[in-house]
């Protein structure tokens, strides 16, 4: 049971993880010298091991907290043992590219958030890093824009075809940060529909793009055959078109979409109609 041993000109020392037995570390010498050096090298590779093991359960329990694969008493019995805070406010970014993602991708990103242990960086999927981000009490949306911004350019990725960063909105509780996650991933499907143009999204600033995405398909084939009979988006001139996208951009609203075009009220109103 003895935690070193010497046999024969070498010592022995155990490297145990959670009181379980997994490393001998093999010191040549027979002097106090020799004995202490091992005592620490043992030392050192078991607080290795426990750093280690914590960071990759950490991961782990942030991709189960995102996918919603935890149940509620888990979450906070995890979260305690992990050293995680449970009531702060939090928000969750989606940062998507065309590329597919590596490994130094994501050590990019840790490293712009400077190794910050109440950031965490992950993935769930080829294409897309995960940031759940913890906020000062007086940090909100502007400063989401601010940071999102921040990545693109740090990482070098404006203005590169298929590359969107989108966030949810800001939760106040551990349990909630998979909302934060779904919003986020809606907000990216709403704005490459709707606002192709934008590499920053918000899902509190979709506008009619939200609602619209969240009709069932059927309603809005329903809607659209009503609307059109038989004619096709494409049958429409290009100055219709870009009224129509316009309005949408605008949450169908007439005064504002009426500024951008340059055109009066009425003029628009008779267009649309």
């Amino acid at each position: 049971q003895a935690d070193s041993q010497l046999v024969k000109g070498y010592q022995y020392f155990k490297v145990c993880d959670d009181h379980q037995l997994e490393y001998i570390l093999v010191v040549h010498g027979e002097d106090e010298d020799t004995y202490m050096v091992g005592k620490l090298a043992a030392f050192q590779i078991q607080n290795l091991i426990v750093a280690y093991k914590e960071r990759f359960d950490k991961d782990s329990f942030i991709k189960n907290l995102l996918l919603d694969n935890l149940l509620l008493v888990d979450i906070y019995n995890r979260a305690k043992k992990l050293h995680i805070e449970a009531d702060v406010p939090r928000v969750v970014l989606i940062l998507e590219t065309m590329q597919e993602k590596d490994h130094n991708s994501i050590e990019s990103v840790k490293c712009l958030f400077g190794g910050k242990s109440k950031d965490f960086i992950t993935a769930v999927d080829e294409k897309s890093i995960i940031i759940v981000k913890e906020l000062a009490e007086n940090e909100g949306y502007a400063e989401m824009d601010r940071l999102s911004e921040t990545i693109l350019t740090t990482l070098g990725l404006n203005k590169q075809p298929g590359t969107h960063i989108a966030y949810g909105t800001i939760v106040k509780e551990l349990k909630e940060v998979s909302r934060s996650y779904k919003e986020a991933r809606m907000a990216l499907d709403v704005g490459k529909i709707f606002f192709g143009e934008r590499e920053v999204i918000a899902y509190s600033s979709l506008g009619i793009g939200r609602l619209i995405y969240q009709l069932p398909i059927p309603l809005c084939k329903m809607f659209i055959k009503e609307i059109f009979e038989n004619k096709s988006p494409d049958d429409f001139d290009e100055e219709t078109l870009v009224t129509i996208d316009k309005f949408f951009e605008n949450s169908l609203n007439v005064s504002e979409t009426s500024r951008q075009l340059y055109i009066h009220r009425n003029t628009l109103v008779y267009r649309l109609d």
